[in-house]
């Protein structure tokens, strides 16, 4: 099914999140990637996706998400290198009534915490959580395709502060 999403990523600060939602294990990883596309293939509890993602204005992606067996995305997911694999626990819940998804990564990306919103307009305007911290969503190292090649416990300190002085 075709959509135009709309994301604006944040991390998160502190534990004023934890028991707004439950989670849910996923596993994903790219078998397919360019400047603007992406191939990704997920398992996420007991459902497998594929989906291609290009890129849109500004921070908006068209994304393409089809339902595949969960034994042909495992199979997928087996042929990566599993230093490739984003591992992560997602908890979707609803707060000043909109849904949020914050993503609390495992494996190579542990420490990483992310919240996301997926919006109408980029300009749409919502309510801050006291849990959310700086924006992120224009920084390009955030975006899972990316963390797959260069995970975050591998960044430098200057890496991880990077973020402080961007303006975003």
């Amino acid at each position: 099914m075709k959509q135009q999403e709309i994301e604006r990523k944040f991390l998160v600060k502190g534990d004023g999140w934890r028991g707004l939602g439950s989670g849910k294990l996923y596993r994903q990883g790219y078998i397919a990637r360019t400047q603007d596309r992406t191939v990704r293939v997920r398992v996420a509890g007991d459902r497998g996706t594929l989906t291609i993602k290009y890129r849109g204005e500004g921070i908006a992606r068209n994304e393409f998400e089809y339902e595949i067996p969960l034994d042909e995305a495992q199979a997928l997911l087996d042929g990566l290198d599993p230093g490739e694999i984003i591992e992560k626990t997602r908890y979707t819940f609803s707060c000043d009534g909109n849904v949020w998804e914050v993503d609390e990564f495992m494996g190579a990306n542990r420490g990483l915490i992310v919240a996301e919103i997926e919006l109408k307009s980029e300009d749409q305007p919502f309510i801050r959580p006291e849990w959310l911290g700086e924006e992120v969503s224009k920084i390009s190292r955030y975006l899972n395709v990316e963390l797959s090649k260069l995970p975050y416990t591998a960044w430098s300190r200057e890496q991880k502060e990077e973020r402080k002085n961007s303006g975003v």
